[in-house]
């Protein structure tokens, strides 16, 4: 948009744990519209997770918050076009993106496992990510290394 941001979407928070982050997990889980469906998936996956890790003290939207922290990446590189070359600029995340980046690629790296529901496999990529393993927790280690290589065109920052 060139003239006025956009207005910011109200997210409610989801029926069980009263949590907006959840809603907007679920959100991106979702596909046509069935937002039932992806709950579902959500909250058996997260009891999933629980029989997984008998011995955590912790409950399972505590693992899942960890899982989406560990997976979080803090520096992209944004392509930058200066005088016939482009360049591989790294910069540092807004904290919506950050947020919205980590759900994506955890339900993305799910979604490629092998498993049998997708409950199953969401439960499986939140348990590697709270261990830091699995594709999501790559994903973002792979981001910082490419930021970390190409640090010194860190002066092309826009």
């Amino acid at each position: 948009m060139r003239k006025a941001k956009p207005k910011k979407r109200v997210v409610l928070p989801d029926p069980v744990f009263h949590d907006v982050k959840v809603t907007k997990f679920v959100n991106h889980l979702m596909f046509d519209g069935k937002k039932n469906t992806a709950f579902t998936i959500f909250y058996n996956a997260l009891e999933t997770v629980k029989s997984k890790m008998p011995n955590e003290e912790k409950t399972a939207l505590e693992i899942w918050k960890k899982a989406l922290e560990n997976v979080t990446p803090q520096v992209e590189v944004k392509s930058r076009r200066v005088g016939g070359a482009t360049f591989q600029v790294p910069t540092e995340i807004r904290a919506d993106r950050k947020e919205s980046i980590s759900m994506k690629n955890l339900i993305i790296f799910a979604r490629k496992r092998g498993g049998k529901t997708m409950a199953d496999k969401l439960a499986a990529e939140i348990v590697d990510a709270f261990n830091d393993q699995g594709g999501a927790y790559k994903r973002k280690e792979d981001m910082h290394r490419m930021a970390e290589a190409n640090r010194a065109f860190a002066h092309f920052r826009f």
